[in-house]
C-alpha cells in the first residue's frame, strides 16, 4: 500500500516542473491577450495625460501610450495589429491621407465634422464615436421636463441641414412636431424671432455656426424674452444659460472605449453614441421658466431605461 500511494504522490521535483508549466501557460496567455493601444493627438495636453492614464488603468494588461501626431510616420507604417484612437481633428485629417493602416477609432467626432470631411462615404477602416447627443435622446429629454411642448423649433444652415429628416424621423413617434427655420446670417435676428412665435421649445443642434458665445446672448435673451426654454445643444450652453442637455463625460467615455478595445476591430460599429450618459440642467434658468428644478441623476436613468426598452 505504501509503495502505490508514493506512486501516486508527485515529487516535490515534479510539483516544480508543472509549477513552471503553469506560470509559462499564463504568461504567454496574458502576452498573447495584451493589446497594443495607441493614442494620438496633436498636442499631450494635461487633460489628454489624464484620460491615457486612466485608461491605462482600466486595461492593466494592454500596452496603452500616447504618441504625438507629428512624430507618427504615414497611417500605412503602422503595425495593422495596432488599436488606434483618435483624439482631435488634426490626427483625422492625418489619417484620411491614407487608406492603409490599422483600424481606427475616432474619439468624440461631430455630426457636422464628420459631414464636412467625407459626407456619406464613411472611410471603412474607421469607427466614429460621436460626441454630439443624439437628437433622439435630445427629444426624449424635452418631453420628460416640457411635457407640454408639442413643437420644437430647430435652427439650421446649410452645415447642419443634413440632420433635419432624422429629427423628423425621431419626432414622430413621439407626436412631437419639429418647426425648422434657416438662419444663415446670424447677424440677422428675424428668422430667429419668427420660430419662436411658432415653438414651444427651442432645440439647439451641434452646429457652431449657430450656437457659440457670439450669438448665445441674442439666442438665450430672445427666447427667455418669451417664456421659452433652449434645449441643448451641449453643456457649455447649458452653463451659459440653457434649461438642459444630455451629454457623456470622460468617465462614459472611458467605458465606451473599455467595451470597444475587448472586441475584434473587424466588429467594431461605424458609428456609435455612447450608452451612458447624464443629464446636465441649469437650476436658475429652470426657476425663471417656472419650471421644478431637474433631478438630473433621475432623469438620466430615466431616459437611459426608455432607451433599453424596445
Amino acid at each position: 500500500m505504501r509503495n502505490g500511494t508514493s506512486r501516486k504522490l508527485p515529487s516535490a521535483g515534479q510539483w516544480l516542473v508543472g509549477l513552471c508549466l503553469f506560470l509559462t501557460a499564463w504568461l504567454h496567455g496574458v502576452a498573447v491577450q495584451a493589446a497594443d493601444i495607441l493614442l494620438t493627438g496633436a498636442e499631450e495636453s494635461p487633460g489628454v495625460q489624464s484620460f491615457v492614464q486612466a485608461l491605462s488603468e482600466l486595461r492593466p494588461t494592454d500596452h496603452v501610450r500616447f504618441q504625438p501626431l507629428a512624430s507618427l510616420p504615414a497611417p500605412g507604417k503602422l503595425p495593422s495589429s495596432l488599436r488606434l484612437i483618435l483624439l482631435d481633428l488634426p490626427s483625422l485629417d492625418w489619417r484620411l491621407q491614407d487608406t492603409q493602416g490599422p483600424a481606427t477609432l475616432v474619439l468624440r467626432i461631430s455630426r457636422l465634422q464628420a459631414q464636412q470631411r467625407f459626407g456619406a462615404a464613411q472611410p471603412a477602416h474607421l469607427s466614429l464615436l460621436w460626441s454630439d447627443p443624439p437628437l433622439a435622446r435630445q427629444l426624449q429629454l424635452i418631453r420628460r421636463i416640457l411635457p407640454q411642448a408639442r413643437r420644437i423649433g430647430v435652427l439650421f444652415d446649410h452645415h447642419s441641414e443634413f440632420l433635419l429628416q432624422e429629427l423628423h424621423l425621431a419626432a414622430k413617434p413621439l407626436q412631437l412636431e419639429i418647426v425648422n427655420q434657416r438662419w444663415e446670417n446670424t447677424a440677422d435676428s428675424r428668422p430667429l424671432q419668427s420660430l419662436l412665435k411658432n415653438s414651444d421649445v427651442l432645440l439647439g443642434l451641434d452646429d457652431p455656426d449657430l450656437y457659440n458665445p457670439k450669438t448665445a446672448k441674442n439666442l438665450l435673451l430672445s427666447s427667455y424674452s418669451r417664456q421659452l426654454a433652449l434645449v441643448g445643444p451641449n453643456v457649455a450652453f447649458v452653463r451659459a444659460g440653457s434649461l438642459a442637455s444630455t451629454y457623456s463625460d470622460q468617465s462614459d467615455w472611458l467605458a465606451v472605449l473599455d467595451h470597444l478595445l475587448d472586441q475584434s476591430p473587424a466588429n467594431w460599429p461605424r458609428t456609435l453614441y455612447p450608452e451612458r450618459f447624464k443629464v446636465s440642467s441649469n437650476a436658475q434658468v429652470a426657476r425663471s421658466l417656472g419650471i421644478e428644478p431637474l433631478n438630473e441623476a433621475s432623469v438620466a436613468r430615466e431616459l437611459a431605461e426608455g432607451e433599453r426598452r424596445p
